[in-house]
């Protein structure tokens, strides 16, 4: 019969939908606009594409927009004197610097000088902290896509059991923290984990997160899990012609969707879902600022 598939991509559009219609209702009974500042350091193609993105989602569901472009040889100081005013400015509720930066400049100390209340990323130490002792927090955006996926699927996740494949500070770590909180039984395994495939087995959830191309293969999983492949690998492609490439998750997707109960596409899975949960937690950021009620059903 094969495994179900999760439409991230349709998933995101509800998700993008949801928020819009807070973001209205926020306008039009509070005077609030919720804004977004993005701020990109040098001309990476990828960064470009993603920034680009990210603002037109952002405009798209009635929130501000707020783009700074700076140089690639821009220095720390006055890319810390930036973030200053952006947590100075009542405007802007989100922030977020695209990574990765140019080699000069610190990622950590950069992060961690964006107002913790603002991290949309959910990367400050702070939020990290927050999160893995259960307190309300920022939560990053790819986990939290995840955990959306997996609550619209099973809806409790409570008494399930959880593998992670991938120790991450931006996915592995924080999506354990949040299965934890949904009380999931979480194991986080990597490459170097003793017996892996019979790790990832006994697992009703497996979350692989690794970055290597296909190296869940379907023999990995227990028939009927679910599946949550958060890898995004290009490999060549010959079939499609000299110097082609394609896009494959870190689950080898024919095999495991053979066994799986359910599980996500590469591409049109987590992906769409991380920029969704960016507008979610701009929305967030907003209510809790001026002390409003949380949108329900837009973060953990």
């Amino acid at each position: 019969m094969g495994a179900q598939i999760i439409d991230g991509k349709a998933f995101a559009a509800q998700v993008r939908g949801q928020v819009a219609e807070h973001v209205a209702t926020l306008k039009d009974n509070h005077g609030i606009t919720p804004g977004l500042a993005v701020v990109l350091v040098g001309e990476d193609p990828a960064s470009q594409v993603y920034v680009r993105s990210k603002g037109k989602m952002t405009v798209e569901v009635g929130m501000n927009s707020y783009e700074h472009k700076l140089d690639v040889d821009t220095s720390e100081a006055d890319l810390l004197a930036l973030i200053d005013q952006l947590n100075a400015d009542p405007a802007v509720h989100g922030i977020l610097v695209q990574l990765p930066l140019p080699g000069h400049l610190n990622e950590d100390l950069v992060i961690n000088s964006i107002d913790p209340a603002k991290d949309v990323d959910g990367f400050h130490i702070s939020n990290v902290g927050l999160l893995g002792t259960g307190q309300k927090s920022m939560v990053p955006c790819t986990p939290l896509g995840c955990l959306m996926m997996l609550r619209d699927h099973h809806g409790s996740l409570s008494g399930l059991d959880a593998v992670v494949v991938g120790r991450s500070n931006i996915v592995g770590k924080p999506m354990a923290q949040l299965l934890l909180g949904d009380s999931c039984t979480v194991t986080i395994a990597h490459s170097r984990t003793k017996d892996l495939p019979d790790v990832v087995r006994r697992a009703d959830i497996v979350v692989a997160a690794v970055g290597r191309p296909e190296m869940v293969p379907g023999d990995w999983i227990k028939p009927g899990a679910t599946v949550i492949d958060v890898g995004i690998n290009r490999i060549d492609a010959p079939e499609k012609g000299e110097g082609k490439t394609r896009l494959v998750g870190d689950v080898h997707y024919e095999s495991a969707a053979a066994v799986a109960g359910a599980i996500t596409p590469v591409p049109g899975g987590v992906g769409p879902m991380t920029i969704a949960c960016l507008l979610a937690n701009t929305l967030t950021a907003a209510c809790r600022a001026n002390g409003l009620p949380e949108p329900e059903g837009l973060t953990a």
